[in-house]
């Protein structure tokens, strides 16, 4: 049982303060003589010499109410530096729902006053003591879920896919989601792709070989596999120098079907990726095998090639790139979603990192819109199924 807190008159504490004086100032011996704690007397004395105990002739009203209204002005003035302190930290929490308005204020709990959070946030105090007891709500729960599986989808797919193609990735794995809902958590995750240059001229068409016409003239659909291919040139910047990489691509199912890398930018570099794409797709005759103008398309040896096979080469005209848009597109994409991420030390590091790229990821794992978001190792699966 807690002991009962005694209470005195102002009366007994001005007579306390006369017996003080008449035993000379001595708190201790007038405490005993009182049967009262010497501390209480000795917070009465320091009082009364302050003028501010009632009934003691040093006693002024007007000292006390100025006491007092300096209380309540600091009192404000912590109020008010509190509130700004809160603002400052939490303003753009005030436009959010309720639910988060709750959970800001359970995070700040121990920092500022509930009733303080309450009224700046435009919430009723009894409201948040019921959020807290029913805990997180299902949507909550199920936001939360939905933002690691999107985090973790942009890391499966080299933070390389926008919102829309990255709700497909989502979906083919069975994990139902809107795109409204995958936007909305990249924006608020600051999700993001990378985007950068670093520029190296590959295409040298200022030479007296012989060329091929152009048979496609920025027609690229095509209705099977192995009816066309484009090819080019690309490099790629690591400590020891320059990389380079010969690429060919099926412009139906969009894979990328021979490739090579060399430190040097030769014919013997896109002779290895066409052979490459040969010995993989063992394609028949009349395809045709689009290229630029480069000097090591018009070498013998890569004429050869095509020759033995019976395929037609095919080239773009000069400075139009958008007559190998389809190679050039790949190009884009591999840099911005791989090569642009790194800083390769040698080139045996990036020949690794692209050649897994290529066949792990783009070829087999990369959906893509123009192929109904598909992958290109799909669509030939599709392709050749209907035909068997």
């Amino acid at each position: 049982m807690s002991k009962k807190h005694k209470t005195y008159t102002t009366e007994f504490k001005a007579e306390a303060i006369k017996l003080i004086e008449a035993n000379q100032g001595n708190v201790s011996e007038t405490a005993r003589q009182l049967s009262i704690s010497m501390q209480t007397l000795s917070n009465w004395n320091t009082k009364a010499k302050a003028g501010t105990l009632a009934g003691t002739k040093q006693y002024s009203p007007d000292l006390n109410a100025l006491l007092e209204e300096n209380k309540k002005l600091k009192q404000q003035l912590k109020i008010a530096e509190m509130e700004r302190e809160f603002f400052k930290k939490g303003s753009s929490v005030l436009c959010q729902r309720k639910s988060v308005r709750y959970a800001y204020m359970k995070q700040k709990r121990y920092s500022f006053p509930i009733t303080l959070m309450a009224r700046l946030l435009h919430v009723s105090v009894s409201c948040f003591y019921d959020w807290l007891k029913r805990g997180v709500s299902k949507r909550t729960i199920q936001r939360n879920q939905q933002t690691i599986l999107v985090k973790i989808a942009h890391e499966e797919t080299r933070q390389s896919y926008g919102y829309i193609r990255l709700t497909k990735y989502l979906q083919a794995q069975g994990i139902k989601m809107s795109m409204y809902a995958v936007r909305q958590i990249k924006a608020l995750n600051h999700l993001y792709c990378k985007r950068h240059k670093r520029f190296k001229r590959t295409t040298n068409s200022d030479h007296n070989r012989a060329i091929y016409e152009n048979l496609l003239e920025q027609q690229f659909s095509m209705t099977r596999p192995n009816q066309a291919w484009s090819s080019d040139i690309t490099y790629i910047w690591t400590v020891e120098g320059w990389l380079y990489l010969a690429a060919v691509k099926d412009l139906y199912t969009k894979q990328v079907v021979g490739y090579s890398l060399n430190e040097r930018m030769t014919a013997q570099l896109v002779c290895n990726a066409l052979n490459m794409a040969i010995h993989n797709q063992k394609p028949t005759k009349e395809l045709i095998v689009h290229s630029d103008r480069g000097s090591q398309y018009c070498s013998h040896e890569y004429r050869n090639i095509l020759e033995q096979y019976g395929f037609q080469g095919s080239m773009s005209k000069r400075g139009d790139c958008y007559d190998n848009a389809p190679i050039e597109s790949f190009w884009g994409i591999l840099k911005n979603e791989l090569v642009h991420h790194y800083n390769y030390q040698t080139r045996e590091e990036a020949k690794a990192d692209i050649i897994k790229y290529i066949e792990l990821f783009y070829n087999h794992r990369r959906i893509q819109k123009g192929l109904g978001f598909k992958t290109p190792n799909q669509m030939a699966e599709d392709f050749y199924k209907l035909a068997a």
